[in-house]
Order: structure tokens, then C-alpha cells, then sequence
């Protein structure tokens, strides 16, 4: 009667949901075909809030025995079939492979699988919710949905027929489905497989590590132990290709173990899901009373931004360029599943690699994606063999997939060796990465290519001292131009800001630094200064979060300016033997660094003013690249004073209106419309 009872509301709830009529429909579609099937496979969605309050004793089957609830729904099903005449070549109700999609589960505790909690329970058999970032995925190969077995002694019943069928369910192996020492139950006679009916589906297996673990990956540590492993999971059919290397994803699956040269707990997947963090509702009370502050100005308030910013690292005051730099690299960083396509690459020349080395990887823990690249591991995907023996190649996805929407911080370029730079260079030119996979290692008919879109921006540094020790300085350089030899020119012009951080210069004075260390060194955790109590590292977290889920559009003013400069400096900067020293992606560069100052100003709107923040950093970039230009622009245009108070404040804002005038100039002298080199428009 109980049996009875859940088929009856499982025949309500098919009526009630939509699902019968999807059901004939498929059905349907079978029989059209006119093909006669060992098997036919429905996918039936459920949700289980509903199923619990139509009936709690098949809600409670589907989310605890979900094996036998699949036969309830089998045997309605089965019922149908027969009582409508939907498909007259079905026989037997095991040629039914019912599949139930659940929507969600209960948010409670008890559903939920995370894999730095001990004991994990998955002898139970039941959904389980987990949420991880793929870091691994294998090619797509074929496994066996269902099969068909007929006994060999022709005298029996049963060597006709569909009485014996078997579908593969969640943990099963291939071997579970289809092997040779099947016996008949009526004369115990061997079964033998009806190949012709075999049906056959993708399969594809990708490795999940949960969020908590990427602070293995940040180089950051509160003096705590911890670990992390990696949780496979088994996708098939129409959830194949649904995952990709970096994505952060729910999944609804049951827990199973699998046995290779050890026992591995794996998942088989039922649903997934992309998952999108909130979207913070604001900043902390201290930001927003320093934005008023400064709003009678376009550049006090990032000016004050890069002053405070990580005080804990370095004093208020020092290094405010570099610094000014990171937080529009982290502004253009995103949590959502787009193309990123403002990328903001940073490659630093400086004789103080540690104090740079500490600031960038203070930095990269502010965002959620800021990943720290192991030198013991690989910065773009490797391929191996997968360890399952499923005869799929498993892709590792590396640093730079793993930091997918964040910042990859890949240390000093000159410790990594010629063949990866130059796969560096291709990612951050093409913004992809493509993987061979050569079919005569991997046992395959043919080759086959994978494409990755590479989606992070890059920070990493140089040591200027190293460079002066192992080259000869260049005797040619031009004014203002850094000798960069020991890294390859194109790889130099590949990332998008090339920044001088001389410890020694004006900008970066040596005692208030040496000052700084002493008292770290005798009290690590202490706050040494006002603004390390008033602007905490969490208050710029949500600052960072906020900014860079701001949708900016370009004003007309800012774009005709942003236009006009590109087109004045390329022409600037042509020759007729080397062509032109700005490449295609200059203009890029530049619509993310004006976007990336709009974000930090908290505006939707970028502005002319903004514009002119981001042609003085690229200017910069460029003289140090290339020499200086007709636009002769000071190392420390953007910071030309030390801010101490209101007072240097407002001689900046006079100095960058005098810019900008001169920006103006440079642009209606060489830029479009203009009589020097009108031929080339």
C-alpha cells in the first residue's frame, strides 16, 4: 500500500510539474524513430520542497534512497507507456532508465559535503550538495548506458526477449554494467551481451578543490596547518563539457568510492550549477566619509587610496605609484562568468624585489582569485594520464587557469625559463592558451587541440640589480628609457604597464621604509600607523568588491580624448623600418586603465579626467620601454608631491589640470584631423 500510495503521488506530481507532457513528448521521439531500443533513457526534473509537500515519504526517498525512488517513478513511467501506447517496441519495464535531476536540496548541514570536515560520510548513497573550483578535467570518452543480455542456452525463455537489462547507476563501474560471468536466473546458464544494442554515452571526469583551499595558493598563512585535496567528480552525458578549468561550481551528486592504486572518494554528478558571489551592497563608513571628503575633486580620493594602502606592507607615503597600480589591476578583476577583456598585466623593474615581492602578495589576498603561482608547479595546463584508466587524457589546469577573473602573480620573470616565457608571451597577447594532445602518446586515433581562454591579469617583477649585474648597460639607450636585457623585448611588450620602483628615488625615500621594518620586526601584528586603525585591510576588501562590480560607461568627452591619444602617440612612435611601437592592444590597455580609475573613483562614468590618469601611467610605460617622446611626461607625473595634507592635495590637482592641458595640446597637434600625417588617416 505504501508502494502505491508514492506511485500515485509521483503520477500527481509528473501532472502537476509539466513532467508528463515532457515525458510523452520524448516519448514521442522514440517512437517516430521506428528503431527498436535495449534501453530508453528519461530525464525527469524534480524538486523536492514540492515532492515533500505533496508526499514526505516519496520526498524522503528521493533525497535519501534515491535509487529506489528512481524505480517508483520507472514503474509509473512504465505505466504510462502501455496505458497511452507511447511506444509500441517497448517490452519490459527494465528497458525504462528513469533519471531524476533534482533542482536543489533542504540548506541544512546534513546535505552538505565539504571536504575539510572529517568524518566524510558517502557509504550512505544518497545527494549530497559540495562547492568547488575545477582545477582539472579529462577529454571526453564513451561509457555504457545500457545494455542487453540473452541467456546462451536457446532452450530457455529467456534467450529472447528484454528481460535482461542492464543501465549503469550512480558509482558503478564499467564492469558492474557489461561483463562475461552473467548468469541466467531461471537455468544458470551463461548470459551473452546482444552488442547491437548496446547504447552508449559521454563521459567526462573533472577534479574540484573546495574555495577554502586556494590559500594554499595566495602565500598566505596565520601559522595554521591545514589541508586540502582534491575531490573528483563524474559527469556524464548532457552535463559533459558543462564545467571549465577555474569556474566555480554547485554540484548535487551521490558520493562513491572508487578503487584505483588506492581508494578515492568521487562523485557522480546530477546537477550543476555556476556559482556568482554577492554582490557587495556598499563600502565601510570610513571610505564613504573620505569619498565626501575628496568629492570636490576628480583625483584626491585614488590619490588617497594608494597613500593609505597597505600600510601594514610598507608607510603611508612610499611606493603610492606602484600602489595606485594594484588597486586598478584588482578593480578590473571579476567574480562573474564573462570575458575578461580589461585585463590589466603588471611587470615592475626594481632593486628591492623582497619589499615588492611582500607588496604584490599582500595585494593578491584582497580578491578572491589572487593566486600566488607555486614555482613548483606549472603556470599554464599540463597533460597526464588519467588516473581512473578511462583511457581520457587529464588536463591540470595551472596558476594561471586556477586565478581565472583574478590576479596570477608569477613572481620574478627571470627565475622562469625561456620556453615559459615564451608561452607567457602567447597568453597575454592572445588572451588564450591551446593544449596538443599528441593521439600516438595517449593512445588515441588522432591529435586533438584544446583552447583555453586565459582570463587573469599578470603581475611580476624584474630585479634591476640583476639585470645590471649579468649585461653590460646599453650604450644606446634613450632618455628615460630602463635597460630591460635580460627579459625579451616582446615579452616586455606584451604586459600592458611596465613601472620603475626604485627604492632610492624621491618617490620612495629609504628611512620612513627602514623605520617601517624595525618596528615589524619587534611587533609583527602591531598597527603602526592612524590609517592602518581607520582604513582596515577588510574595509579594502569591500572597497575592491564594490568597485569592481561597477558597470562604467565611457563619456564622449573621455572617449574622443582616449581615441585622440592613441592615435597622436602611434603616430609619434612610427618609423618607416620598425613600423609602429604600439600595438593593436595599446588602446585596450588604455580603455581598462581610464575604467580601472573611474572603479576606483566609485563612478559609472569614465571621465576625461580619468583618461588623463591613464595616458600619463601608459606614457610613463612607454618611456621607460622605448625612451621618451614629443609628450614628455616626469617619472612621477602622477605623484609629483609627497601627500602630507590638503594643502600638497591641491597642488596635485593644479599640476594634473596643467597635464591635462598639455595632453589636449599633444593631441590637437598629432592626433586625428591634424596637417602632420594626415596621409596616414
Amino acid at each position: 500500500m505504501s508502494n502505491l500510495k508514492m506511485k500515485e503521488a509521483a503520477l500527481i506530481y509528473l501532472d502537476r510539474s509539466g513532467g508528463l507532457q515532457k515525458f510523452i513528448d520524448n516519448c514521442k521521439s522514440y517512437s517516430d524513430s521506428k528503431q527498436s531500443y535495449a534501453v530508453y533513457r528519461f530525464s525527469i526534473l524534480i524538486n523536492p520542497s514540492d515532492i515533500i509537500e505533496l508526499d514526505a515519504e516519496l520526498g524522503n526517498h528521493i533525497l535519501h534512497q534515491p535509487l529506489k525512488a528512481a524505480q517508483v517513478f520507472q514503474s509509473v513511467c512504465f505505466i504510462a507507456v502501455k496505458t497511452l501506447s507511447l511506444i509500441g517496441q517497448l517490452q519490459t519495464e527494465a528497458q525504462i532508465n528513469i533519471l531524476l535531476k533534482l533542482t536543489h536540496l533542504p540548506p541544512l548541514p546534513s546535505y552538505s559535503l565539504d571536504l575539510c570536515e572529517f568524518p566524510l560520510d558517502y557509504t550512505s548513497q544518497r545527494f549530497y550538495m559540495m562547492q568547488g573550483i575545477v582545477i582539472a578535467m579529462t577529454t571526453v570518452t564513451k561509457y555504457t548506458q545500457g545494455a542487453r543480455f540473452l541467456c546462451s542456452d536457446e532452450a530457455c525463455p529467456l534467450s529472447k526477449g528484454f528481460q535482461y537489462i542492464r543501465v549503469h547507476v550512480p558509482g558503478a563501474t564499467e564492469s558492474a554494467t557489461v561483463r562475461n560471468d552473467f548468469l541466467c536466473n531461471l537455468c544458470s546458464s551463461s548470459l551473452q551481451e546482444d552488442r547491437k544494442f548496446r547504447v552508449l554515452g559521454d563521459k567526462q571526469i573533472v577534479e574540484i578543490i573546495t574555495t577554502k583551499a586556494l590559500h594554499a595558493f595566495q602565500g598566505y598563512s596565520n601559522n595554521q596547518p591545514f589541508r586540502f585535496q582534491s575531490l573528483t567528480i563524474f559527469l556524464r552525458d548532457e552535463l559533459v563539457n558543462e564545467m571549465n578549468i577555474g569556474n566555480e561550481y554547485k554540484i548535487i551528486g551521490i558520493p562513491t568510492c572508487v578503487k584505483t592504486s588506492q581508494t578515492a572518494l568521487c562523485i557522480e554528478a546530477n546537477s550543476i550549477t555556476f556559482f556568482s558571489p554577492k554582490v557587495p551592497s556598499g563600502i565601510s563608513d570610513n571610505f564613504r566619509c573620505l569619498l565626501s571628503l575628496t568629492s570636490s575633486s576628480y583625483w584626491k580620493f585614488t590619490a588617497m587610496l594608494a597613500n593609505i594602502f597597505a600600510s601594514q606592507i610598507v608607510p603611508p607615503g612610499t611606493y603610492n605609484l606602484l600602489k595606485l597600480c594594484l588597486l586598478m589591476s584588482l578593480v578590473q578583476t571579476s567574480d562573474r562568468n564573462k570575458e575578461l577583456e580589461d585585463c590589466l598585466d603588471l611587470l615592475i623593474i626594481t632593486s628591492d624585489i623582497l619589499l615588492v615581492d611582500r607588496l604584490l602578495n599582500f595585494s593578491i589576498n584582497l580578491v578572491s582569485r589572487g593566486i600566488r603561482h607555486p614555482v613548483s608547479t606549472e603556470i599554464f595546463p599540463t597533460l597526464s594520464r588519467n588516473k581512473y584508466g578511462t583511457g581520457a587524457v587529464s588536463i591540470q589546469g595551472g596558476s594561471a587557469l586556477l586565478a581565472k577573473g583574478g590576479i596570477c602573480f608569477i613572481g620574478d620573470l627571470a627565475s622562469h625559463k625561456k620556453d615559459k616565457l615564451e608561452q607567457l608571451q602567447s597568453a597575454v597577447e592572445s588572451r588564450s592558451i591551446t593544449v596538443y594532445i599528441s593521439g600516438k602518446k595517449f593512445g588515441d586515433d588522432m591529435d586533438q587541440q584544446m583552447t583555453f581562454p586565459v582570463r587573469c591579469s599578470f603581475w611580476s617583477f624584474v630585479d634591476m640589480d640583476s639585470c645590471s649585474r649579468r649585461n653590460i648597460q646599453k650604450t644606446n639607450t634613450l632618455i628615460g628609457q630602463m635597460d630591460c636585457s635580460l627579459i625579451p623585448a616582446n615579452l616586455v611588450e606584451a604586459f600592458g604597464l611596465l613601472i620603475n620602483c626604485n627604492e632610492s628615488s624621491p618617490c620612495h625615500p629609504l628611512l620612513p621604509t627602514v623605520q617601517h621594518t624595525l618596528k615589524k620586526a619587534i611587533d609583527p601584528e602591531g598597527l603602526l600607523y592612524v590609517a592602518s586603525k581607520q582604513f582596515t585591510t577588510e574595509d579594502f576588501e569591500k572597497l575592491l568588491a564594490f568597485a569592481k562590480n561597477l558597470n562604467v560607461e565611457f563619456s564622449l568627452e573621455a572617449e574622443r580624448m582616449i581615441h585622440g591619444y592613441y592615435l597622436a602617440s602611434r603616430r609619434i612612435r612610427t618609423d618607416s623600418i620598425c613600423g609602429s611601437k604600439l600595438s593593436a592592444s595599446a588602446l585596450k590597455y588604455l580603455v581598462s586603465l581610464s575604467e580601472a580609475h573611474a572603479r576606483l573613483n566609485l563612478r559609472n562614468k569614465v571621465l576625461k579626467e580619468d583618461v588623463l590618469i591613464a595616458a600619463l601611467l601608459f606614457e610613463t610605460s612607454l618611456t621607460l620601454k622605448y625612451g621618451a617622446a614629443v609628450l614628455c611626461v616626469a617619472p612621477n607625473a602622477v605623484f609629483p608631491f609627497e601627500l602630507y595634507n590638503e594643502e600638497y592635495l591641491e597642488q596635485r590637482d593644479i599640476y594634473l589640470t596643467q597635464c591635462q592641458q598639455q595632453l589636449q595640446q599633444f593631441i590637437a597637434t598629432y592626433g586625428p584631423g591634424t596637417a602632420i600625417f594626415a596621409s596616414d588617416e
